[in-house]
Parts: C-alpha cells; structure tokens; sequence
C-alpha cells in the first residue's frame, strides 16, 4: 500500500480514534518516505523504544513511540502486566488520552461514567476531563495508551519512575500540564 493511500485510510478511522489533530498537523505534512527522525525503528513484542522499560508501580510500561519520533505530536506507551489500582483521577490540560484494552478487562472512569472494557475495546479521555483506571482481571491486564499531541508525557513517565512516591503529587503532576483530581474511585474498590 503506498504512503498516500494508507494516510487516507488512517485519516478515515482518525475520529473514532480520537487522533485526527496528530494526523493533520504531523503525518500528512511529512515527506513521502520519511519520519521525523530519518529512520524507521521497529520496537519488537514485549520490548521498549531505548531497551529500558519504566514503572509507577502498579504495571510495566514500555515506550513504543517517543515524542522525537512524531515532533511531539504523539507519545505511546505499552502498559503490561497492569495491576489493580493505577493513577490518582486526574485530567490533562493539554492533550487527548486514548486506551485500547489489549488484554485482560480495564475499568475507567471518564468524566462522571465508568466502564468495564475488554480486548479489543477503547476509549478516549478528551482534554480538560478527569479520568483514571484500574486492572480489574484476575490475571494483569495490558493495554495501549497514546497522548495526542505528546506534549510533556514521555518527560513526566520518565521524571515519576525516578521518584514514584511522587508521581502522583499535586505539584509534580502540574509540571507536566497535568491537574490531580483526587484519589482513584478504584482503589477504595481494592481496600474493600
């Protein structure tokens, strides 16, 4: 399929993905037959970007597109091995989060309404919207997450794996153009 016809096709299932701005403004203004960084790097299974897969704590997280690689128009990230509890609520200020449940069954909470999503399923957390989720498999859960456009995700992934305890801090989180909300509605769940 060339380059052309397969943006097209991209751009086509764009909105239901949530992904039509990084579309417009990043793949089509691209020359044919080259990415931001020159290159095209294939990120094996089960593998990250550099080699260094990441934690908060509560999954694995692997780095499967940075934000050089799109001039920050998207980051995506591979959690595995997603436990019960996940992120406080929280809404970012500055970009979309889209979640395709890969494995496992999700629970989120977006905006006031929750849902239980399975392999195969997805939801988007607009921009300015609290949202937050939780593993609620008896086996860990995996799922895809990609924040359009990057902005300072990749950075706050990579400065809160440093210093977990604040990764969730209200001032820590402000740095990243990202609001602390409150605590997950999922972990009184857990403690329950």
């Amino acid at each position: 399929m060339r380059r052309r016809s397969f943006l097209k096709a991209l751009a086509a299932a764009a909105p239901a993905a949530g992904m039509q701005n990084f579309l417009l403004t990043h793949a089509f203004a691209q020359s044919p037959g080259s990415t931001p960084s020159g290159a095209l790097h294939m990120v094996p299974a089960g593998e990250d970007y550099s080699g260094h897969p990441h934690s908060l704590g509560f999954s694995s997280i692997l780095f499967k597109v940075p934000t050089a690689q799109t001039a920050g128009g998207l980051f995506m990230i591979e959690h595995m091995h997603l436990l019960p509890g996940g992120p406080a609520l929280h809404l970012h200020h500055s970009q979309e989060e889209w979640f395709y449940v890969m494995e496992g069954e999700v629970a989120f909470q977006v905006g006031d309404q929750r849902l239980q999503l399975r392999p195969g399923e997805s939801v988007l957390a607009p921009r300015g919207v609290p949202h937050t989720f939780s593993s609620i498999s008896a086996a860990p859960s995996r799922m895809l997450i990609a924040f359009t456009p990057a902005v300072k995700m990749e950075q706050y992934f990579r400065d809160a794996e440093k210093s977990p305890a604040h990764a969730f801090d209200a001032d820590f989180m402000s740095r990243y153009e990202m609001q602390l909300v409150g605590p997950s509605p999922f972990w009184k769940a857990q403690t329950s």
